[in-house]
């Protein structure tokens, strides 16, 4: 009997740890959401002081503020249908990096990387690249 109650305490801890665990999402997590749902809002607070974007092959190295304008353009000439993730990593404690296909309405196409790293224990875009494929 006290095998059976320490059986059922044990599952309903592992549900409830499950539960917790799926109410906190990742900063890259957030980043893709943003992405997904052109939410450039929901993305500002993981830019650094300086955020480099390259868009079609131009990279630019923005402000806070102009990061937010330049991607804000991007996404209302570019909206969303899906984003699949190709594939994504952590290549060390301090940085993670994602790959991925951002598709429009009309069929384009863009693949996407993303470089975030730790900075005083907060992760920040390091980089964000939309190339258009041919």
């Amino acid at each position: 009997m006290k095998k059976l109650i320490l059986s059922v305490k044990f599952t309903l801890l592992l549900f409830t740890v499950s539960a917790q665990n799926n109410g906190n999402h990742s900063p890259m997590e957030d980043v893709v959401n943003a992405i997904k749902n052109d939410r450039v809002s929901d993305m500002v607070k993981y830019f650094d002081i300086f955020v480099p974007i390259t868009l079609n092959n131009n990279q630019q190295i923005y402000s806070h503020n102009q990061a937010q304008v330049v991607l804000q353009d991007f996404f209302d000439k570019n909206n969303s249908k899906d984003f699949l993730i190709m594939d994504n990593g952590s290549p060390d404690n301090n940085s993670k990096f994602l790959i991925g296909t951002f598709t429009e309405p009309n069929g384009t196409k863009y693949s996407v990387y993303i470089l975030m790293k730790m900075k005083n224990g907060d992760y920040f875009l390091q980089e964000l690249r939309f190339n258009k494929e041919q």
